[in-house]
């Protein structure tokens, strides 16, 4: 073959292998590390990363990457800018690292002005776009958004946050300023190893239960010393640590206190592709080290590092299909920009893989796409109990880790109050937690049984649920208990309000109710004799008695003065003789006449002049109405039972004084009311407020006895009421509830047990158990009272003898009274016929009492004589021989008018004394 032939297949040759080979055969990295990281285990991670990628030949077939490490003091930047410059003017294409915020802002800058990549693994606090720059940690935005929604979660009230370097108040500001809907209390205080306690001792002594510890990992055993030594390593204590490293600190003190410790992750260990990896990089010895901690677990750190170096062995992958890539030829001294470097950035920056810190996404050189791991120190060890991503936010797996109590004997002290049914004294029973009964006991009982926990009851001393006292700025009662953190809970019928949420928290409700008005059951009104007359007013009856005298006197006069009343009753006398004319309607006939129309009788006298009968018509117009009207008021009285409370809502007692009124002493019903903007409830807290003797009552029972005194309305809160009422047939509720709230168990503020309470609650809710423990205390039939509840469509009860027994009294009385009459009448009548017996000298004398005997066996007599004794009598001794003529026929004259025997005068003297 010739020589020029040979030739020309070497120049074809070797413009096929420029062609296909577009990244140089070796690629050559600068890595720098501090001479504290010198043999550490994120230079073991670097090295092993490099190692990896050289033996993976389906990454970088062609290529082989060969690094150069270079050691620098922490603290000398210029030794770190000359160690860049060295390594530059060797040709690396890229330099990693190193950790020290310090250090990599100067070795960037020299990148940043030569176009090189500088693909960093630190935490960067400057928010500014950098453009040859690739950093693999989370930005510290993102992260303080994660801390914050795990505080979120867990309810926290008040935080102190520890940080040991000067940049951790910088880099935990936005966390202190991070907005939410509830304000979060935060005390920051700066700490070294030699501050540690003391810095601990001061968050105990103000009582902060949760902590933001931001420590340097090798420090982190001088924290967890001073947390034992000042014993703030149990359940009321909790730890959420900004390191990603808690794996690999020794919390082996802390397992079985059951202190809270919480903290996020980069690598799960327990992903197959991860656990491959590291057990890989074990192996991978090369000083006699091993880049691993001895729990097999690697830090956040290393990890990044490899992920570091597996992102820039990606971005040369991409670049190598599309682009070929010049060794790089520059200099600090020439200040020449690398032609490729522009080019190999953007490749790096739209990689997007899964690295041990999985998830690996970048936007303008910072990581967008990430995952973080939150753990939770239980019994055992460290377990995942849910994860945050910046598009998802948090994710809790495992809710119940936060509060799971496990098998840990916990003892909390509960705090409550005695009061029917919901808290009372067991009789016969003296152990702590067995003494009491009632509803919440109950209640308390099953919820410790689901969230396992023991308790011991206490009540509050001064027997107060709480009331904030504005003259002494001071809470009362349980409230007070639980904002010293003497109680751990708070089980009672303990309201929740706003006032009360702003210093302590409280569960989801158990029970719904709002406050009404306890009030004592009118008796009926007591029947009297004369009842009879109630329908009408006392000014009626006497405006009856005024008209019935008038009408007697007024038809009296108008008879005698009108001439048509006038009448001859023997007009063979005379027709016209003046003498002889009588008027029917004397006084005592208009009075029999009235009385006769009034009471719906005939009198047997009739009025004949028109006048007289005009006075008549409008008499029997005003009975008919008054009689139908009192009729009719009679059987609305006497027939109808009616009840009538004289207060029927809070509107009516507002507006009256008679009824005193009042709340519980320091509740939330006297708070209620003292808060209200409401007009009507402002009224009534004045009302209250300064009566004297004072309305408000230190126990139920104390108001309930007040109510039951009389006079007297009690205002509280529905359940309440609803038990009473149901147990005393004499109390009532009086209109309907004045506001809507609801009962819930209290804690602390932030305490870790309130939303593990909170999920038994809305459990038990769904169950059927509280409705069921509600009908047990509340609607126990053999402790209620049997009410006779009459609707609106009850029938009448008949009537008795004490509603209408005073009528048969009038009606007795009346006849007694004519039994007077008559005799006084009978009486007279034979006085009257002795006397005149005495002026006829013919006629014989009897005694008064003979003549009053002689009558009276008249008036027995059922047969007999139709002719009285005294007319037989008389008419035997002055006309002999002739016969009786009855006095009610008139004789006729005789014929001899001037002669008047004495026969015929003492004849019809005798006539006219027949009645």
């Amino acid at each position: 073959m010739p020589v020029t032939s040979c030739r020309h297949i070497i120049f074809l040759t070797l413009l096929t292998f420029s062609v296909t080979t577009a990244l140089p055969p070796i690629i050559k990295i600068g890595a720098i590390f501090t001479q504290e990281e010198k043999d550490s285990s994120t230079e073991l991670a670097f090295k092993y990363a490099v190692y990896r990628i050289n033996r993976d030949k389906t990454l970088l077939p062609k290529t082989t990457l060969v690094y150069d490490i270079q050691y620098v003091p922490k603290d000398d930047s210029f030794h770190a800018s000359k160690k860049a410059c060295q390594q530059v003017q060797e040709g690396v294409q890229a330099v990693f690292g190193p950790s020290d915020p310090l250090l990599g802002a100067h070795i960037h800058s020299i990148c940043d002005a030569l176009d090189i990549p500088h693909l960093e693994s630190r935490l960067d606090l400057d928010s500014e776009y950098r453009e040859f720059s690739i950093n693999l940690h989370p930005a510290q935005t993102l992260l303080n958004n994660a801390f914050y929604d795990v505080i979120d979660f867990l309810n926290w009230t008040r935080v102190a946050i520890i940080y040991e370097e000067d940049y951790g108040l910088i880099k935990l500001r936005e966390l202190v300023r991070s907005p939410g809907q509830r304000e979060v209390e935060i005390h920051i205080r700066q700490a070294d190893p030699e501050s540690y306690r003391s810095v601990l001792k001061e968050v105990k002594t103000k009582e902060i239960h949760n902590l933001i510890v931001d420590t340097r990992p090798e420090n982190m055993h001088h924290f967890l010393r001073g947390i034992l030594q000042l014993q703030m390593n149990d359940y009321k204590y909790h730890y959420l640590f900004t390191s990603f490293d808690i794996e690999t600190f020794d919390l082996e003190d802390f397992k079985y206190n059951f202190v809270n410790m919480t903290a996020f992750r980069m690598v799960d260990a327990e992903d197959v592709n991860v656990r491959r990896v590291l057990e890989d990089m074990q192996r991978f010895q090369p000083t006699g080290h091993s880049p691993l901690n001895k729990t097999s677990v690697i830090q956040a750190g290393p990890a990044l590092m490899y992920d570091s170096v597996l992102v820039f062995a990606v971005g040369l992958q991409t670049l190598e299909q599309s682009h070929s890539l010049v060794p790089a030829n520059v200099s600090c001294d020439a200040e020449m920009p690398w032609d490729g470097g522009l080019s190999l950035i953007n490749y790096i920056n739209s990689v997007e893989l899964k690295g041990l810190s999985g998830p690996i996404e970048f936007k303008e050189g910072r990581r967008i796409q990430f995952k973080l791991d939150l753990l939770k120190l239980k019994q055992h060890s460290l377990v995942k109990v849910g994860e945050w991503s910046p598009a998802t936010g948090v994710n809790i797996s495992d809710r119940a880790a936060f509060f799971d109590s496990g098998s840990m004997n916990v003892t909390l002290v509960v705090i409550t109050i005695l009061e029917t049914p919901y808290v009372m004294i067991k009789e016969g029973e003296n152990t702590t937690s067995q003494k009491y009964e009632g509803f919440c006991i109950d209640l308390l009982r099953e919820i410790a049984n689901m969230v396992g926990f023991e308790y011991q009851i206490q009540l509050v001393p001064d027997g107060k649920y709480g009331v904030f006292d504005h003259e002494t700025g001071e809470w009362n009662g349980i409230v007070r208990q639980l904002m010293d953190k003497k109680a751990d809970l708070a089980v009672g019928s303990m309201t929740i309000n706003y006032a009360r949420e702003s210093v302590i928290d409280f569960t989801k409700p158990f029970m719904n109710l709002g406050i009404s008005i306890l009030f004592k059951v009118p008796t009926d009104k007591e029947s009297r004799f004369f009842t009879f007359l109630d329908p009408l007013a006392f000014e009626i009856w006497m405006l009856a008695f005024v008209a019935f005298v008038s009408v007697c006197l007024c038809l009296y006069a108008i008879s005698r003065f009108s001439p048509y009343e006038w009448y001859n009753p023997k007009p063979w006398k005379g027709k016209d003789d003046p003498r002889l004319m009588v008027n029917t309607f004397s006084l005592s006939n208009s009075v029999w006449f009235i009385t006769g129309t009034l009471l719906r009788q005939g009198a047997g006298l009739n009025p004949k002049a028109t006048s007289t009968r005009i006075v008549g018509g409008i008499w029997w117009f005003f009975t008919l109405i008054i009689i139908s009207s009192y009729t009719a008021n009679l059987a609305a009285f006497l027939t109808v039972e009616r009840m009538i409370t004289p207060i029927e809502n809070a509107e009516d007692l507002a507006g009256q004084t008679d009824i005193s009124y009042g709340t519980l002493d320091s509740g939330s019903t006297m708070t209620f009311f003292r808060d209200s903007m409401i007009e009507t409830y402002k009224k009534m807290w004045r009302f209250m407020e300064n009566k004297k003797p004072s309305v408000f009552v230190p126990t139920y029972e104390e108001g309930i006895r007040r109510v039951l005194e009389g006079n007297y309305a009690f205002l509280m809160e529905s359940t309440m009421l609803d038990y009473i009422v149901q147990r005393d047939c004499n109390l009532t509720q009086i209109g309907g509830l004045l506001d809507s709230k609801g009962y819930g168990i209290a804690t602390p503020m932030g305490s870790p047990w309130r939303d593990k309470i909170s999920l038994a609650i809305l459990e038990l809710q769904e169950k059927g158990e509280i409705q069921m423990l509600y009908d047990k205390w509340w609607k126990n039939p053999g402790d209620t009272c049997t009410r006779n509840e009459k609707g609106k469509e009850s029938k009448a009860n008949a009537l008795g003898v004490d509603n209408i027994g005073g009528v048969f009294v009038v009606l007795l009385c009346g006849l007694a009274i004519a039994v007077i009459v008559a005799i006084f009448e009978f009486c007279y009548n034979s006085k009257k016929i002795t006397k005149l017996e005495r002026r006829v000298a013919s006629a014989p004398h009897q005694s008064l009492c003979a003549e009053m005997l002689e009558e009276l066996c008249f008036a027995l007599r059922c047969r007999g004589s139709r002719q009285r004794p005294a007319l037989k009598r008389q008419c035997s001794k002055c006309l002999p021989g002739t016969t009786y003529v009855p006095a009610t026929f008139d004789l006729p004259p005789p014929v001899n008018n001037g002669l008047r025997s004495q026969d015929e005068k003492c004849f019809r003297e005798a006539a006219w004394q027949f009645p």
